[in-house]
């Protein structure tokens, strides 16, 4: 690994954050503890909420970890758009029997009092998802002694994280679970995603910074994989999501090696931007409708999911995942590293005894 790595964590595996409620701080805290570098996802909390849960998380490791924030995002909405998916949902409202979500609620997530926490209480790292903060911002952070991690999808956008000043680009393959962390929200190019072993390459002879590798990885051997592309760690989420410390809900963790849920696809159904999910009822019947309206249609359907999770069925739950998900293994957090890293060791000397001979 880069030194500006090892440094944080002696193993190169990184925890993704993922929000709404699952990378919680006993998750970060075990994989942290066990030599990766655990995350908290701020995303959808308020600026006090991500404030006690890095407090939580202080009291259960010394070691050190990350907080993700999500980049406000410029409003391009069509609100007619908005109007008719509202429309197409009223009977999903009526099934769960609750009301459908107030689209226009806190569209920058709270950014800015985040960001004001984050350097009046410094950690460790800072990572940025859905565009490139100001140079001014990783200045900030820099200050404070807090290195910044930013998510790219293609070359194009790792050189802009690269410019920003960013100590570390995050490339996130297209195989990745949950929300692709695109730089612009560009519905003509939905689905066209690079994969994350040709996006390593791409990245690798684009920009000098350290690369930390994401997307559908579950395995040490594809940790080996993508470091011998240039990586220098893997950012694994799915899975973790089945780890005992996760806060996913169970119905969640149980889909993943459900053969009821034969396959993931990219989909705009929950939150109106393109995030990776498996395949249910609510994505077939919506996701063909869903406008490219992010975070509105996210607040629009937060009801829906959590009476959908309430009634205990999966089938109206955003079940994100990677391409990876049925490699999934229920262990705690820290075992799942140490099977990871022994994995990985053992991955390196069968590529170094192939090339010995």
């Amino acid at each position: 690994m880069s030194s500006v790595l090892t440094d944080l964590f002696p193993h190169p595996i990184v925890q993704a954050p993922m929000a709404g409620g699952v990378s919680v701080p006993q998750l970060a805290a075990a994989v942290s503890d066990a030599g990766g570098l655990g995350f908290l996802a701020a995303g959808y909390k308020t600026a006090d909420g991500m404030y006690q849960e890095i407090k939580q998380l202080r009291g259960l490791t010394s070691r050190p970890f990350g907080v993700n924030l999500f980049l406000p995002q410029p409003e391009t909405a069509d609100p007619a758009a908005v109007d008719v998916y509202a429309h197409q949902l009223a009977g999903e409202a009526s099934w769960y029997e609750t009301e459908l979500g107030d689209p226009e609620s806190c569209g920058d997530d709270g950014y800015d009092a985040k960001l004001a926490v984050l350097l009046d209480n410094p950690v460790p790292v800072v990572s940025f998802h859905f565009g490139v903060p100001a140079r001014e911002v990783i200045d900030s952070l820099h200050r404070v002694g807090t290195l910044a991690f930013v998510t790219a999808t293609t070359a194009e956008e790792a050189r802009a994280v690269e410019r920003a000043g960013a100590d570390v680009v995050i490339a996130q393959g297209v195989e990745a679970g949950g929300h692709q962390g695109t730089h612009r929200d560009v519905p003509e190019t939905d689905g066209s995603g690079i994969g994350l072993l040709s996006l390593v390459a791409q990245v690798r002879e684009s920009v000098g910074i350290p690369i930390v590798a994401a997307g559908g990885i579950m395995r040490g051997g594809q940790i080996a994989a993508v470091c011998a592309a240039g990586a220098s760690a893997a950012q694994l989420g799915t899975a973790f999501v089945a780890a005992h410390e996760s806060g996913a809900h169970a119905l969640h963790k149980q889909a993943l090696t459900n053969p009821l849920f034969a396959r993931t696809e990219l989909t705009r159904a929950f939150t109106g931007r393109p995030a990776r999910a498996l395949v249910n009822r609510f994505l077939r019947e919506h996701g063909p409708y869903a406008p490219a309206a992010y975070p509105e249609v996210h607040h629009l359907t937060a009801p829906l999911r959590k009476a959908a999770a309430k009634a205990g069925d999966a089938q109206g739950l955003a079940l994100w995942a990677g391409q990876g998900h049925r490699m999934a293994r229920e262990l705690p957090a820290g075992q799942l590293v140490e099977v990871l890293v022994a994995e990985l060791a053992a991955a390196r000397t069968a590529l170094s005894a192939g090339g010995a001979r």
